[in-house]
């Protein structure tokens, strides 16, 4: 059982090299999409979005790297705040199951986006709250979504969540990914976990 600080301490790790943007090479059905966000630490998006869809529409998610100026990225450099880059999660999804809509705003729900650069204890510009969208109607969806919950869910302040195109992605080195699935001890936000918002207007 790991002890409260190692609970409360992001370890380091030097991890597998990667070599390459979007490293994993897999066959999704035809019609599946893309969506991309950034909330604060990686390993609890992707721990949150895998719970609530797996089974539901989810058809993979991986945590990586998007935003910065430089290439093959590791975690020491990004967690440094030089790169440019966000702790990111990005998911491939059947829009048959779940809608774009869906995962949006479980999103606003799952972590704060009122804090500038920060989620919880996670300070700095990798864990800025953003939504990185794929296409024009992604970008239409998150600007409705994203006016209605400053105006109806989190009224008591402002939300700086940024809308941006999705750049280039990097997958994050291999121990990364599924994190508290394989140390269901380790690290979590504690800004990361559902609130129970009314339905938007």
């Amino acid at each position: 059982m790991p002890s409260l600080v190692q609970r409360l301490m992001r370890p380091f790790s030097s991890g597998p090299i990667r070599f390459g943007p979007e490293t994993s090479a897999q066959n999704f059905p035809e019609g599946s999409q893309k969506a991309t966000v950034a909330a604060g630490c990686f390993w609890g998006v992707e721990h949150m979005y895998r719970k609530a869809f797996d089974g539901k529409g989810l058809l993979d998610a991986r945590v990586g790297y998007i935003g910065g100026d430089s290439q093959n990225p590791s975690y020491r450099a990004v967690c440094s705040g030089r790169t440019g880059h966000a702790e990111a999660l990005q998911v491939v999804y059947d829009p048959s199951q779940v809608t774009y809509r869906q995962l949006i705003e479980f999103f606003y729900k799952m972590h704060d986006p009122t804090t500038m650069n920060r989620q919880g204890p996670d300070s700095g510009s990798q864990y800025r709250s953003a939504i990185l969208f794929h296409n024009d109607e992604q970008e239409k969806e998150a600007r409705e979504i994203t006016k209605k919950v400053g105006e109806q869910w989190w009224k008591q302040g402002k939300v700086v969540t940024e809308i941006l195109p999705a750049g280039e992605w990097w997958d994050a080195e291999t121990y990364h990914q599924l994190y508290l699935d394989k140390n269901p001890g380790g690290y979590e936000c504690p800004s990361h976990f559902l609130r129970k918002f009314p339905p938007l207007e």
